[in-house]
């Protein structure tokens, strides 16, 4: 990276960066060091802070036509890389990170070790169904934007990518 942003924490590995097809002009980001918001098409971003559990995470998509509307999956970051307290959970914001609900109904809540990876949660061209897969080989839907979870499968090799068709 060029010297002069050595140290500007914007460039410090970001982790998936996704943008609402219907407002392509805002940008979400989920980052090494947190999760970002960009209402400029990227020239410009605010971090969000205390998102809870974690800001840490890989993992990012948002609604198909609600650019207030996004999903993160948090993680423990640098040594373990696993879910916050062993709880798997997705959070949710749909007014732009002013708040987030933690989303949890369905998933593992002690001893998880799943992480999702990049491109491993996804949600469809209607924004109501949304899938995550894990390293551990579970992949887990949900048809009410993430309030419940069903798994359709836990004995999975490892889930790196996830996509709807249309």
């Amino acid at each position: 990276m060029p010297p002069e942003q050595a140290a500007d924490p914007l460039t410090q590995d970001p982790h998936r960066i996704v943008h609402c097809p219907a407002h392509p002009d805002r940008l979400w980001m989920q980052h090494h060091n947190g999760i970002f918001l960009s209402d400029d098409a990227g020239r410009r971003w605010r971090e969000l802070e205390d998102v809870p559990p974690s800001g840490f995470g890989f993992a990012a998509a948002v609604h198909p036509t609600d650019p207030d509307t996004a999903w993160f999956v948090p993680a423990q970051k640098d040594e373990q890389r696993i879910p916050v307290d062993g709880r798997l959970v997705v959070t949710r914001t749909r007014n732009a990170g002013e708040h987030f609900d933690i989303l949890d109904t369905g998933l593992p809540q002690s001893h998880a070790y799943d992480l999702v990876y990049r491109h491993a949660l996804a949600v469809d061209d209607g924004g109501e169904r949304l899938a995550i897969g894990t390293t551990a080989g579970s992949l887990w839907v949900s048809e009410d934007q993430g309030d419940t979870w069903l798994p359709v499968s836990h004995r999975l090799p490892p889930i790196f990518c996830l996509q709807f068709q249309h």
